[in-house]
């Protein structure tokens, strides 16, 4: 449903996946319960979004046990900022933005 359009974040998000941050968020969800409840309330959302795929954020399968895609769960942030799983992937990335769009 969301994407992740800047190449700074993309490649921001790369890095914290490539550090192992897919299995390190996914188990702060598995043991943090703010955390948990978050996730099961983005995949809830992402479904009702989007009833006919029956998938939560980043293509997640029910009962899946692990995140798939960072860069996934930044962009619903983002579009979400109550998503506080998501919330803390981004502010891991610094900076956020770059001074100037990596674009021009």
């Amino acid at each position: 449903m969301y994407w992740l359009t800047c190449p700074h974040l993309v490649a921001a998000v790369s890095r914290v996946e490539a550090a192992g941050g897919v299995e390190r968020w996914s188990r702060a969800a598995d043991d943090d319960a703010e955390l948990g409840r978050s996730l099961e309330h983005a995949h809830d959302e992402q479904r009702r979004l989007r009833p006919e795929l029956d998938i939560g954020v980043g293509g997640a399968r029910r009962g899946a046990g692990s995140l798939k895609c960072l860069h996934a769960h930044a962009a619903f942030a983002l579009a979400h900022p109550s998503y506080e799983l998501g919330g803390r992937i981004l502010a891991e990335l610094e900076p956020m933005w770059p001074d100037v769009c990596c674009t021009e």
